[in-house]
């Protein structure tokens, strides 16, 4: 490989990377036209796992607006990530898939202790890329919930 091929393939990965993190600090203020922007005219997410919905990005970007008013703090964090550039179809390098776990504490927007999150859920994320003319844009997401914690149910106790 020469230079400048190596130099191409870490500047991609790094704009797959600031994309993938765009994503979810889209999510995380709540800012539903960037998410929007993210994706190509047909790209689409899958939400399902986690008791969302699936569809086209504007479609699903609505239903985040509206399901995520319940929390008043959102904080993801997306790790692990393993960036493939592939073949697909004649591709010569215009796709990428991410396959990257995320933890993703929440508050309640009517808890009293503002100060944590009182709900926890953590899985993995698929993330299938593909370069535009305005540069590397989301094709498809799909959440694979794997865990989640709620609050506690049962009333705190103080011991004396």
């Amino acid at each position: 490989m020469t230079q400048r091929v190596e130099l191409a393939t870490v500047m991609d990965r790094l704009a797959v990377d600031a994309l993938v993190t765009d994503y979810a600090v889209a999510v995380d203020d709540g800012d539903w036209e960037a998410y929007r922007g993210l994706f190509t005219s047909d790209g689409r997410a899958d939400y399902r796992s986690a008791g969302g919905v699936e569809g086209d990005a504007h479609h699903v970007a609505a239903w985040l607006a509206d399901s995520l008013r319940l929390f008043s703090m959102r904080q993801h964090l997306i790790v692990n990530r393993r960036v493939r550039f592939g073949t697909l179809e004649q591709d010569t390098g215009d796709t990428a898939r991410v396959q990257a776990d995320y933890i993703n504490p929440m508050r309640f927007a009517d808890t009293e202790d503002a100060t944590a999150p009182d709900f926890v859920c953590g899985g993995r994320y698929a993330f299938a890329l593909t370069r535009t003319d305005e540069g590397w844009r989301l094709r498809e997401v799909v959440v694979r919930e794997k865990w989640r914690r709620l609050p506690d149910p049962r009333p705190t106790r103080v011991i004396n």
